[in-house]
């Protein structure tokens, strides 16, 4: 055998255990995760709250409490959070929102959320007006694109 066949059999070897090993460990996490979404989802609640800002934070300066930022993983303390600071009741909280709701939840507005604990899973009812969805501005080469589609005849993007 030539040498390079036998590093080329070597490397196949070790990427074929990383990929067992690494198909193990995504089945463990998906597990792990499946059992926290499902004690979420039986401790979740309606709450009616007012979302007084919103805003991407480290876990440090988010203003959760100590005790949870003591809780998180070292590698996930420099990550950002969507986080929304909110009025229950009397309070001002600083909650951790789902990532899929974030960009839907709505500022200054009074809202009915799901809540679990710290965990915002969900935004139910608004009161007043439904938020509006902004649209991002398009830039000159997409709206000179746009243009030249309508003048050509051709459907735009």
């Amino acid at each position: 055998m030539k040498p390079w066949t036998i590093v080329l059999l070597a490397v196949i070897v070790v990427f074929a255990i990383l990929l067992v090993v690494l198909y193990f460990l995504g089945k463990k996490a998906q597990k792990k995760q499946d059992e926290q979404q499902e004690l979420m989802q039986q401790n979740k609640q309606t709450v009616s709250m007012l979302i007084i800002d919103k805003k991407r934070l480290p876990v440090k300066e988010s203003g959760l409490p100590q005790m949870v930022i003591d809780q998180t993983p070292k590698m996930m303390r420099r990550s950002k959070l969507p986080i929304i600071k909110a009025k229950v009741g009397p309070q001002i909280v600083s909650l951790v929102c789902d990532e899929k709701i974030f960009e839907s939840v709505p500022v200054k507005k009074e809202v009915k959320a799901v809540v679990s604990g710290i965990y915002v899973l969900e935004v139910k009812g608004l009161h007043g007006k439904a938020p509006v969805k902004e649209e991002k501005k398009k830039g000159f080469f997409k709206r000179s694109v746009e243009k030249l589609q309508e003048k050509a005849g051709a459907k735009p993007l």
